[in-house]
């Protein structure tokens, strides 16, 4: 497949990048709920997209609706968060990364909140890319899927900005609208440090 030479370019640089990037690592997460997600990466024509899912509704779930990346909660089988985001792509969906692609490297931690309880969660960013075209077959917890185009990301001219509350608390923060679709918060912080490495 052609791509541009911009297109090669950026991620070429990503790939050099993330191999000598050195991202932040929360020492003390071995003690506190972890979760792992995927970034994946497909080159299609003569563009790079990034694969997204919005989350099914689910009363309950603070992050229901919203457009994430594929993964989840860290189980006590899995031996490293890498593990973690390989079986949750694969069981949301349906991508085996061991087959279709390769690890690139990792980005920084990202502390959040779990569904419950007050413990802080660690949050850890992978990045596939493809080496064979996929198709996607969504699990319940997936409303749909969908490939983002870096470039898109890239152009500081769709950066959009959304009104954020939670009680009193009212905050403007960045955000994307992809063909309606609202990209902000963790998975934003996520690409945004992917981006900035190119």
């Amino acid at each position: 497949m052609k791509k541009t030479s911009e297109e090669a370019l950026a991620l070429q640089q990503i790939i050099t990048r993330l191999d000598g990037f050195k991202p932040r690592q929360r020492w003390w997460r071995r003690w506190v709920k972890r979760s792992a997600v995927a970034l994946i990466l497909r080159e299609l024509d003569d563009h790079i997209e990034v694969l997204m899912i919005k989350r099914a509704d689910r009363e309950g779930d603070p992050w229901s609706g919203h457009m994430a990346f594929p993964g989840g909660r860290m189980d006590r089988q899995d031996v490293t968060g890498l593990r973690t985001a390989i079986r949750e792509t694969e069981e949301e969906t349906g991508i085996f990364l061991d087959k279709a692609g390769h690890c690139i490297g990792r980005l920084s931690d990202i502390v959040s909140r779990p569904h419950s309880g007050r413990q802080p969660m660690v949050v850890t960013p992978y990045v596939f890319r493809l080496h064979t075209a996929v198709s996607i077959e969504a699990n319940h917890e997936v409303a749909e899927a969908v490939w983002v185009p870096l470039r898109f990301l890239m152009d500081r001219g769709n950066r959009e900005t959304m009104t954020w509350g939670r009680g009193k608390l009212q905050m403007n923060l960045p955000c994307y609208f992809y063909e309606k679709r609202r990209i902000w918060g963790m998975s934003l912080r996520m690409l945004d440090e992917l981006l900035g490495l190119i």
